[in-house]
């Protein structure tokens, strides 16, 4: 039970938030997050203040300003903001816009018709989370200029003449590293920000300007003459399937019979392409990164028109399943920017909207657009349905291929569903226990009698396995080899599919082993066998070898026997080194056998005891430079392998075995 705090709990305890503490002290309420993504939020709002104005025809350029201290400014050529004294608020502008939360001009369809902001909430916020704020407006021949720390004005409302035509609104301000937990907005976040405004904002000029390290500054240009038209085809390039089809409507309607009439725009561009893919949905110049309304309605119409084509067209084959979403988007580019004089966004991050008349209206206008184009040009129709068909049937066949993989991965080691030949230790202790893969059923033997039973188990590799790089993955799960290895591995697998749900998912929790020890012959085939052994953990297990888990065990290459001692090197230095040792003492030198042909005691020395074995573990040093090798050597890419012999075979000259 907790521990009761003071028992004085009365009327006085409760309290409420005032004035910029109501941003400072929860910023998490209007952004989102305390942290960096809040703080990139929070830019976002003023940025969006000059969307709105230049939509609404005031401005065709917005300047984005970013210093390295985390300072930003955005500057816009519309109206100015109105910052004079309101008669019918009986207050100064500056304070209602500044300083108050819930107070703006786009409450009303009179002056936006369409808007990213709607609250009156993030100008206010913005100002409240910040360290400086500083707020230079043209307008009405004057130039008024404001200042604030941390969410408190500084000197009131300043006024000088201005002669100049050029109007609008230039906030420079820092966000404040006491009220977010990083301030410093990366430049990602606004080549994104501004090239997804330029796609919905056409011929709108986004000019970013960032602070480099000499004190210069770099400026990008973002702009696109037919909007979202131009992007699609940018996109695509020249790996469409179809022309970029560019579809636009505007409707009146209401969310519910007692709620009010609100105006939408409805615009669509998109094609078909067998190599690409994309989905993504604006309303009001916001990105939707969850969709919502939009992205319901393209689901529903896109799977009605383009099933019922498939159902006339006679294309299914008998007793064929129907295409599911995810075969159609596996093809499609698309992207929707719509527009609503009533907006129902789930928060004030704007990331969803819920309007339900958006998602009815959208879903009737993309039926009726697909019905037409289907109609209008068939070839076209059937070129996107038969790649929807691919798509689905490829779907369908990996499907089966993963429940194949759960069934046969699916087992657990015991008495009763034994790994042929698999020869398991006795502890159940995961931290102790260690797994022998071995070359052979000769090894096996040797290594079995030579292990301790308690911790150590051994399971034999029967032939050289698969190449993993190269084979595909029903091909590698139909090895048996390679199934049993992964049964007694018990983490399951790392395989990259769609739709991995029915796959057993790969954890280290299941892993059954500390340690997974290739034991090979130092010969030839045993380095062979080894690397292959190593391919398959790195395909389809590659975490096992990130953690650490997996050892190769270092087998000596030379016996060396004296009347006093039998020594055993395992490189050729040692081997010199140990000569030079002995001196002038008898002694005879053989070159080690096969695993399998020596003595359980020799193997138990040099092979298998903790305290006198040598191991080596296999860690990715470098993970880039490891996939690189993997896939040269034992890859698809013959002449970079020929390549790579020619000008490195000379430094392993010397380990060639040709005895």
């Amino acid at each position: 039970m907790a521990k009761k705090k003071k028992e004085n709990y009365g009327n006085e305890s409760i309290t409420m938030l005032k004035g910029a503490d109501k941003v400072r002290k929860r910023p998490a309420v209007i952004f989102g997050s305390d942290g960096l993504d809040g703080c990139a939020h929070s830019v976002f709002e003023i940025i969006s203040n000059s969307i709105d104005e230049a939509r609404s025809g005031y401005g065709n350029k917005i300047i984005i300003t970013r210093w390295n201290d985390g300072t930003i400014e955005v500057e816009d050529f519309g109206r100015g903001c109105p910052v004079d004294f309101n008669k019918a608020e009986n207050r100064y502008n500056w304070e209602l816009v500044y300083c108050e939360l819930y107070a703006g001009g786009k409450f009303s369809d009179d002056e936006y018709d369409f808007s990213l902001g709607l609250n009156g909430l993030g100008l206010c916020a913005t100002q409240f989370a910040s360290e400086f704020m500083d707020v230079v407006v043209h307008r009405d021949g004057t130039e008024y200029t404001l200042h604030f720390e941390k969410g408190e004005n500084i000197g009131g409302l300043q006024q000088s003449p201005y002669k100049k035509k050029q109007t609008g609104t230039k906030t420079k301000w820092k966000p404040d590293i006491d009220v977010f937990t990083e301030i410093h907005v990366p430049d990602e976040f606004f080549h994104e920000t501004l090239r997804r405004q330029a796609v919905v904002n056409p011929n709108l000029l986004f000019v970013y300007r960032s602070e480099q390290q000499d004190g210069s500054f770099l400026e990008t240009e973002y702009i696109y003459e037919n909007g979202i038209s131009d992007y699609v085809q940018e996109i695509a390039d020249e790996k469409a399937m179809t022309p970029v089809q560019f579809w636009t409507a505007e409707r009146v309607g209401r969310d519910r019979e007692d709620k009010p009439d609100y105006r939408v725009k409805l615009s669509v561009a998109l094609t078909f392409s067998n190599q690409l893919n994309l989905l993504e949905y604006y309303h009001n110049s916001s990105f939707l990164e969850h969709g919502g309304s939009p992205d319901r309605a393209v689901r529903s119409a896109f799977l009605s028109q383009i099933n019922a084509f498939l159902k006339s067209s006679n294309k299914l084959q008998k007793n064929e399943s129907l295409p599911i979403f995810d075969d159609i988007k596996d093809c499609l580019i698309l992207v929707s920017s719509s527009f609503s004089t009533q907006t129902s966004y789930e928060n004030q991050t704007k990331k969803a909207i819920n309007n339900k008349f958006v998602q009815e209206t959208m879903t009737e206008f993309l039926k009726h657009q697909l019905e037409i184009w289907f109609i209008e040009k068939p070839d076209e129709a059937n070129k996107i349905v038969e790649q929807i068909l691919i798509n689905k049937r490829s779907r369908e066949n990996a499907e089966k291929t993963r429940l194949n993989i759960k069934k046969k991965l699916a087992g657990n080691i015991d008495l009763a569903n034994m790994v042929e030949k698999f020869v398991d230790c006795r502890t159940k202790d995961v931290g102790r226990r260690e797994v022998y893969i071995v070359e052979g059923d000769s090894a096996l033997g040797a290594v079995k009698l030579a292990r301790d039973a308690e911790f150590q188990a051994v399971i034999p590799v029967r032939g050289k396995i698969l190449n993993c790089l190269k084979a595909d993955y029903p091909r590698i799960f139909k090895s048996d080899i390679i199934t049993d290895l992964l049964k007694v591995l018990g983490c399951g697998v790392e395989v990259n599919l769609k739709n991995t749900r029915n796959i057993p998912q790969f954890s280290l929790d299941n892993l059954r082993w500390n340690k997974i020890i290739i034991c090979t012959d130092a010969d030839v085939d045993g380095f062979q066998i080894r690397t292959l052994i190593l391919t398959m953990l790195y395909r389809l297990t590659p975490s096992l070898i990130e953690k650490g888990y997996v050892y190769i065990a270092e087998s000596p290459l030379y016996e060396i026997t004296t009347k006093a001692k039998t020594y055993f090197a395992y490189t050729e230095k040692e081997r010199l080194d140990i000569l030079k040792k002995i001196g002038n003492s008898k002694f005879t030198v053989q070159r080690s056998k096969g695993l399998g042909e020596n003595e359980p005691e020799m193997m138990s020395l040099t092979t298998m005891n903790p305290d006198t074995r040598r191991l080596i573990k296999v860690m990715p040093d470098d993970a880039i430079a490891m996939e690189n090798m993997f896939n040269l050597l034992l890859g698809d890419d013959l002449q970079g392998r020929k390549d790579y012999v020619a000008l490195h075979g000379a430094d392993y000259i010397d380990l060639i075995d040709v005895s």
